[in-house]
């Protein structure tokens, strides 16, 4: 004997899921949306202040209870968020795990790249890499708790490179730091 309820539902269930799938899958965010700030967990809020405010240039927009502080350039109400709210004095997360693998700050020039690089290598702060991407070049280093930055400057999007049906193809290729810094005169 058949079951004509549990068919009936099946196909019910099936049809739902063509439709949501075909009404999730029409749906392409706003061109103009943009990531508007991270916030991350840090285990002591002076040691990430000195790496953020003091080495990046981040400026201090609030401190929020002693527990947390937001950062940003311009005077933006924050790009970074840290806080200690569930990691204070914690060891960094184990980097085979799944999360963040790193946060990406765009300079408005190569010139900008150029700077916060000299900045690294005068306060002798280690990159763990630097790369052409084609479509930008990029300086990788780790903050004070192992989480990844990237800083980085994007090339103009006429200069990006396309494949011969105008296909962006993004590369890893070794970064010329020494050609960077001619620009810091």
């Amino acid at each position: 004997m058949y079951n004509f309820r549990g068919i009936i539902r099946n196909l019910l269930q099936v049809n739902l899921f063509i439709s949501l799938k075909e009404t999730l899958m029409a749906y392409t965010v706003p061109t103009q949306t943009r990531i508007g700030h991270v916030h991350l967990k840090v285990a002591d809020l002076e040691t990430s202040l000195k790496f953020y405010r003091d080495l990046l240039g981040f400026e201090v927009q609030q401190f929020y209870a002693g527990s947390a502080v937001f950062l940003s350039a311009g005077g933006y109400h924050h790009h970074i968020g840290l806080n200690t709210w569930m990691s204070k004095n914690s060891p960094p997360a184990p980097r085979n795990n799944a999360g963040l693998y790193h946060i990406a700050i765009l300079y408005p020039t190569r010139k900008d790249l150029a700077v916060i690089l000299k900045r690294l290598i005068d306060a002798g702060y280690p990159l763990t890499g630097a790369s052409d991407h084609g479509v930008s070049q990029a300086l990788y280093l780790d903050d004070p708790d192992k989480n990844g930055v990237e800083l980085y400057w994007d090339r103009p999007a006429e200069e990006w490179p396309k494949d011969a049906e105008g296909k962006l193809q993004m590369v890893t290729e070794s970064l010329d730091l020494k050609d960077l810094l001619q620009l810091t005169g």
